[in-house]
């Protein structure tokens, strides 16, 4: 998985069941991540709401802190939003 904003790479878990067509979200929604082996869609971000979701698990990425950075953005989010 390739973090967009960031060029960061991780390994992570998959569970696919489904995929969202990037050319069905909306203008106001960007793509943040992506899938390096089927380029399918991984996480998305409002541009101006405080709403993020990826599709992996986070929580059980192979490295024990690959992806610990989106649970430490979340905080801030709760954080900006409750100040």
């Amino acid at each position: 998985m390739k973090d967009l904003r960031t060029g960061q790479v991780a390994i992570t878990t998959q569970n696919h069941g489904f995929g969202v067509d990037a050319d069905t979200l909306p203008g106001n929604v960007e793509v943040t991540h992506v899938n390096l082996n089927d380029f399918t869609l991984e996480g998305i971000a409002h541009r101006e709401l405080p709403l993020f979701s990826v599709q992996f698990h986070p929580e059980a990425c192979p490295g024990p802190h690959d992806t610990a950075y989106l649970f430490d953005r979340f905080i801030r989010m709760v954080e900006d939003c409750r100040a």
